[in-house]
């Protein structure tokens, strides 16, 4: 539960953006009025700022369980998966011309392999089951000697699904192709465990707003030895990768919310997973119409359904009563959301489909409202005829 102007409201809606750590707001503070300096310049207050950025460096890296030299800060989620997906084919672009994907991935990732579509790549789309999952068999059948990406998101931000990412590196070595693998682990990161080495990938994105940091922040993990094409070219900033002048504030915001994060991982998806399972409890005691699409998969993530209820109507009405969710992206400008097309879903459970989402800070008051909130809608609300 939060308060705003002394009203209590219930934000389920975490997968979407999280609000930012006190402790990460305070290191952005300091940042930018203690420790201002720019991390290029040579006299003290500079060389303080890039003694910072070292730690900040560094305490990603422990979170990400990888090296210090293995992290590029970036501004954002989509930036990472942009320079991750664009590099790569341009480091293998003697190799090959073909791409594996998933149908499901983010928009940042679609979006730019589309793009490469256009200019003469061969693109596979690798299509989920009912609940989003992909088989490795799938992935291994797709592989091709002129392969040169695989992009496999970690944990779909709609559905919750965990995909084999760890298996489809696997699949890569024993097919002997010369892709490169990227996973956009922003949905995975501090919810899941992993490594970037236990994956097997050699590239990874991840957001800073997901894991309570402040928007405007990210990271690509890339593997050491892998000469990934400069993004920007200028000062030399990021080991000469992105350049331009770090953004010191929100980077110092992003280590302190991912050491804290790290910390509490344990007890933070216990929590989060006992929230979604008192969550499928009490809608199937009290709103038993509604459908759970996927009752397993990461812990903060429980897509469900309304059937027969447009669910940007349901949002604007719980949105009255103060709870916040999502549409799941189900209605992206008056389009049904990509993710839940490819499931082919029957149009009333696509029509009603909602994402909730969780966070340490989520309580059981918070899934109450919701509990209650979905009740009333389905009590005064009238059903689509659709």
């Amino acid at each position: 539960m939060f308060w705003e102007a002394d009203t209590v409201f219930h934000y389920l809606d975490n997968a979407a953006t999280t609000p930012v750590r006190p402790e990460a707001v305070q290191a952005a503070l300091e940042a930018m009025t203690q420790g201002w300096g720019n991390p290029s310049s040579q006299y003290a207050l500079g060389r303080e700022a890039a003694a910072r950025m070292k730690d900040w460096r560094a305490g990603a890296a422990r979170a990400l369980g990888c090296g210090a030299e293995e992290v590029f800060f970036t501004s954002c989620g989509s930036e990472s998966d942009n320079w991750a997906i664009q590099g790569a084919v341009e480091l293998n672009r003697r190799r090959g011309k073909h791409i594996v994907t998933t149908a499901i991935e983010h928009a940042a990732v679609l979006e730019p392999v589309r793009a490469l579509e256009r200019q003469g790549y061969e693109v596979t789309y690798l299509q989920p089951g009912h609940q989003g999952e992909i088989a490795p068999a799938q992935l291994a059948e797709a592989l091709r000697p002129d392969t040169v990406l695989v992009s496999m998101m970690m944990v779909n931000n709609e559905l919750g699904t965990i995909l084999p990412v760890r298996e489809a590196a696997q699949a890569i070595r024993q097919a002997g192709c010369p892709a490169l693998l990227h996973c956009d682990a922003v949905q995975g990161f501090l919810k899941v465990p992993f490594t970037p080495k236990e994956l097997g990938v050699d590239l990874l994105s991840v957001s800073g707003h997901k894991i309570h940091a402040p928007k405007g922040v990210g990271a690509l993990f890339v593997r050491k030895g892998l000469k990934l094409p400069p993004l920007v070219r200028g000062g030399g900033q990021e080991g000469g990768y992105r350049s331009g002048t770090e953004a010191t504030a929100q980077i110092a915001a992003f280590a302190a919310a991912t050491r804290l994060g790290a910390e509490s991982f344990p007890e933070d998806a216990g929590h989060m997973a006992g929230l979604k399972a008192y969550a499928v409890e009490r809608l199937a005691q009290a709103v038993p119409e509604a459908q759970v699409l996927v009752p397993d998969g990461a812990p903060h993530i429980l897509p469900i359904s309304l059937p027969g209820y447009k669910s940007e109507v349901v949002v604007r009405f719980l949105s009255d009563r103060k709870v916040y969710l999502s549409s799941g992206s189900a209605c992206h400008r008056g389009r049904p959301s990509h993710v839940f097309a490819a499931l082919k879903l029957p149009k009333p459970v696509l029509d009603g489909a909602l994402r909730v989402s969780f966070s340490y800070d989520t309580t059981r008051e918070d899934v109450d409202a919701l509990v209650d909130g979905l009740k009333a809608a389905e009590e005064q609300l009238f059903p689509t005829l659709s």
